[in-house]
């Protein structure tokens, strides 16, 4: 298991310096690409041939998108560049993520029974807070909240929500909190289970 984390702190490492890299290089084409697109650079420079004929049609499915939704589409390089940072962030911390729960699988292994129970307890309470909070962030952008992949954060979630919407009324009529409320009971009964077990 050991020699596992090891493989896998290395791995983290390179994936640091790897994204670091792509992200500096991603800046400076977006940087280039934009000066290009807003004509800030000719038009008709070699710089201005090679990104039409090389780095836009990678950005052109980013364009559609923007386009799409009322944007600019000289903005597609620096969308792109988020892309790349998100990316970037999401694969460290998921990485990061395996590491420590190959570090909790081995320690409630070790701890028997009454360790694997707890482990799978609180599994089962981060999965449904996870589905709470993509839930709750979803619902900012009404494009994606009706999406196959969010829907089933409703199918777990709306069980714990539907009761607390009979108690608890929205603020102001229109903000409704009951996902912060059952968030902040989830962790109490996981408190109150783990504590039992």
């Amino acid at each position: 298991m050991n020699a596992f984390l090891s493989a896998l702190d290395a791995t983290i490492g390179v994936a640091r310096v790897v994204f670091l890299a792509l992200a500096a290089a991603a800046t400076a084409v977006c940087v280039t690409d934009w000066a290009v697109r807003t004509r800030r650079i000719s038009p008709f420079s070699g710089i201005a041939r090679f990104f039409r004929s090389s780095i836009d049609p990678l950005l052109a499915p980013i364009e559609r998108r923007i386009v799409r939704g009322g944007g600019i589409p000289s903005n597609a390089p620096w969308w792109g560049l988020g892309i790349v940072i998100l990316a970037g962030i999401l694969i460290i911390w998921l990485l990061g993520f395996i590491r420590s729960q190959v570090t909790v699988i081995e320690f409630a292994t070790g701890s028997g029974a009454r360790g694997v129970l707890q482990l799978i307890v609180g599994w089962i309470f981060a999965i449904l807070q996870i589905a709470l909070l993509i839930r709750v962030f979803s619902s900012w952008v009404p494009s994606v909240a009706g999406s196959a992949w969010i829907r089933w954060t409703y199918t777990l979630t709306e069980p714990i929500l539907r009761p607390l919407r009979r108690f608890i009324p929205p603020v102001g009529g229109m903000i409704d909190i009951t996902p912060i409320v059952a968030y902040f009971l989830l962790r109490v009964v996981q408190w109150l289970i783990v504590g039992m077990l």
